[in-house]
């Protein structure tokens, strides 16, 4: 027999994330996790790069903007609700809030989140006022 889940998002942050934005746990399965994000309004994570997961995010609210980069390459692009993007293995990112409401996301981590080892944070493309 089948060994269902199902999970209500937690009113309350189950902890901080390694780029200092709150994070609320939500399911997991053999090939990935999934996650609730949120940073507060006018605020900046911390820039952090992944050891063994790549990510997929989906944003639900607020508008803010998200630097990614790889290999060389590095770009900044507006995030909003209706917004996916991708985090694919060793890519440093870092996050901003803007306006006056929180910027929400979803994420999917693939393999499932391993545990507080797994990020390290490194230099980013703004100052953060997260950690």
């Amino acid at each position: 027999m089948p060994h269902f889940e199902t999970k209500r998002l937690p009113v309350e942050p189950d902890g901080v994330a390694p780029d200092g934005s709150g994070v609320r746990v939500l399911l997991r399965l053999p090939g990935g996790s999934m996650a609730h994000f949120e940073l507060p309004p006018g605020h900046t994570s911390a820039a952090v790069t992944h050891r063994t997961v790549e990510e997929i995010w989906y944003f639900l609210s607020g508008h803010g903007e998200m630097w990614r980069k790889a290999d060389g390459y590095e770009e900044i692009v507006p995030v909003e609700a209706g917004v996916c993007i991708t985090i694919p293995l060793g890519t440093a990112f870092q996050f901003r809030a803007s306006g006056d409401a929180p910027l929400a996301a979803v994420g999917v981590t693939m393999p499932p989140w391993p545990g507080s080892n797994e990020a390290t944070q490194v230099e980013g493309k703004w100052s953060p006022t997260m950690r």
